[in-house]
């Protein structure tokens, strides 16, 4: 089977030639087609959402799994759920074929280790509640089939991306996502608009999971880890931004509940302590909508 992915454009057959101002907004305008590939392909992400909820609601953990660039697209998005929204660090797990290194540095063969990628998944001791994300812009990566395969047998739910229709990975995984991207302005490197596709899915999904578990409240980042100066301040203009209260209280608010933004806008807007804030939290699943409208 031929993948689109690698088979040369046929456009700008001269891209060599082109000068810069033209190379460059070539390279820009072909990125347009990763949009519209995760456009089309909106339905099957909302299922992967939908299905993926109550495991993760259940204490199952998010898990990566990729080569090259896939799978380095899947560390960033895992790695980022932390300081966004609070995610622990042990819920969300990358598998990128030849290990650490290879986030760094190409591991020349890596990927074609289908035994290696069963045997990293089952390390991870895979329950049924986990969600495993397997990524691949051919659909058909040797490490990344053999954890599917591993994956599977478990029972988790697995989710295959990939770019190229009919891929083995979105066939065998329980939600198979196609990003058509098509032909690669140069020829081959997944890393243009496969790649884009595959960071947009990622955001889409990951982000669209964390607002269903609760860590936004209306469009605001209440779940946010301050784990800098820049995200400290972060959590003083959300906090006043929800609940309308000067800077003075709600420095004041969130120094007394470890800067944890969701008390924080519940106590102010309820008028409450900070413990009665959490106890609303606590008995309101972590919901800052639900915990503001709770009868006394």
């Amino acid at each position: 089977m031929k993948l689109q992915t690698e088979i040369p454009s046929t456009q700008h057959r001269e891209l060599d030639l082109y000068p810069t101002e033209q190379l460059i907004d070539a390279l820009i305008d072909d990125q347009f087609d990763a949009v519209r590939a995760v456009r089309l392909a909106s339905p099957q992400i909302a299922n992967a959402v939908t299905q993926a909820l109550p495991r993760i609601r259940d204490g199952g953990r998010l898990i990566y799994v990729g080569a090259g660039t896939s799978g380095r697209l899947g560390v960033l998005d895992g790695v980022e759920l932390t300081p966004t929204f609070s995610w622990p660090n042990e819920r969300a797990i990358g598998l990128l074929a030849g290990g650490h290194t290879a986030m760094f540095t190409a591991v020349e063969g890596a990927e074609d280790d289908a035994q290696q990628g069963a045997d990293d998944l089952r390390a991870l001791n895979i329950q049924i509640q986990d969600v495993i994300i397997l990524l691949a812009a051919s659909g058909a990566t040797p490490y990344v089939l053999g954890a599917l395969q591993a994956g599977r047998e478990a029972g988790a739910l697995t989710i295959g991306i990939a770019n190229n229709a009919d891929a083995p990975i979105t066939l065998e995984a329980d939600i198979g996502i196609t990003l058509e991207t098509g032909n690669e302005i140069i020829s081959g490197s997944t890393r243009l608009k496969a790649g884009t596709a595959q960071k947009i899915t990622l955001n889409s999904f990951s982000s669209a999971l964390m607002v269903q578990l609760h860590k936004v409240y209306g469009n605001l980042m209440v779940d946010v880890k301050p784990t800098n100066a820049k995200l400290v301040r972060r959590t003083i203009n959300l906090t006043m931004f929800a609940t309308g209260c000067d800077e003075a209280m709600a420095k004041d608010t969130l120094s007394q509940c470890q800067y944890h933004v969701k008390t924080a806008i519940v106590a102010i807007l309820n008028q409450s302590s900070v413990l009665a804030a959490q106890a609303r939290l606590l008995a309101n699943d972590d919901d800052v909508r639900r915990a503001i409208q709770q009868k006394e």
